[in-house]
């Protein structure tokens, strides 16, 4: 599988044990986010990882900023991304068997690198079940409203909002 994984400053060694990790297991990793000492911006990088996701320049994409919500809520404006901020092997494997969630996020300073590892690879591992993609297709549809200037109820956006 290629994935692309990134982190902004605040996960650079959860980031790398990720990257080798899934490359030991014969996965092509793309490694994204700033070196020791240095800063980067999450909206940054989880909108290019997305957008690598969205393509299908890659599979699968992981994120990793502090808590791991900045990443998620980033990366989820992308259309066509489904990102899920996991904190146990539960989450990791319900974001993949519900959600089908392509991209994964993690809270670098929240979990330790054991279980940061267990989860993506929880994640990688659990299918699917395809009675949820009655809900993915909700999504789907909320995202082709949106693009067309549609409210989720199909109703045109206001012009401005209300004093």
């Amino acid at each position: 599988m290629r994935l692309a994984v990134a982190s902004d400053h605040a996960a650079i060694e959860l980031r790398q044990a990720v990257v080798s990790h899934l490359r030991a297991h014969g996965h092509t990793v793309e490694e994204r986010g700033p070196d020791a000492g240095t800063s980067a911006d999450y909206p940054d990088l989880a909108g290019a990882v997305g957008c690598e996701v969205a393509s299908g320049e890659v599979d699968r994409g992981v994120l990793i900023c502090g808590t791991g919500i900045g990443m998620s809520i980033a990366a989820n404006k992308v259309p066509g991304i489904r990102a899920a901020l996991v904190h146990d092997l539960t989450t990791a494997a319900l974001a993949a068997e519900h959600n089908d969630a392509n991209v994964l996020c993690l809270g670098g300073r929240l979990l330790a690198a054991p279980l940061a590892l267990a989860c993506v690879d929880m994640w990688l591992h659990t299918p699917f079940e395809a009675r949820h993609q009655r809900r993915l297709d909700g999504i789907s549809a909320i995202e082709r409203q949106v693009q067309r200037g549609l409210d989720p109820e199909g109703s045109p956006e206001p012009s401005s909002h209300p004093a």
